[in-house]
């Protein structure tokens, strides 16, 4: 009897890949743009009872604000795709381990990403508002 062929590992590289990429590299991004957007928008604007003048109020930085809701999207797209390869490499046995791992790196990853997004607006806030007083 032949001994059966090793499978590819492929599944679980692409899985664990786009899961680093959805964990780290969009948090980071979007963190630097949140820190810009902190720096632009006053938190004296963003204090209002109507919903209308919040949006006014990232009018300033709104490239900055497009390139952010970009990167979530960015990153919820990997990271589901992360999910999704690596049950299907840990179910065919294709990087069994790889595919274990970036199951739980990309369920990690909206953690990642609100927290570095929330401490860098704050960050770039609090630069702000300290500068004009």
């Amino acid at each position: 009897m032949p001994a059966p062929t090793p499978s590819s590992r492929r599944t679980g590289a692409l899985a664990l890949a786009s899961a680093l990429v959805a964990t780290l590299v969009t948090p980071v991004v979007a963190g630097v743009l949140a820190l810009q957007i902190g720096l632009v928008v006053s938190i004296d604007q963003l204090v209002s009872v109507s919903g209308d003048v919040v949006i006014a109020a990232l009018s300033p930085a709104r490239i900055e604000t497009l390139w952010a809701e970009i990167m979530f999207w960015l990153g919820t797209a990997l990271g589901l795709f992360a999910i999704v390869a690596g049950i299907i490499a840990i179910g065919r046995r294709r990087g069994r381990g790889m595919g274990i791992a970036a199951i739980v790196i990309a369920v990690l990853g909206p953690m990642f990403f609100f927290l570095a997004v929330t401490l860098l607006y704050g960050i770039g806030n609090g630069i702000a508002f300290g500068s004009t007083v």
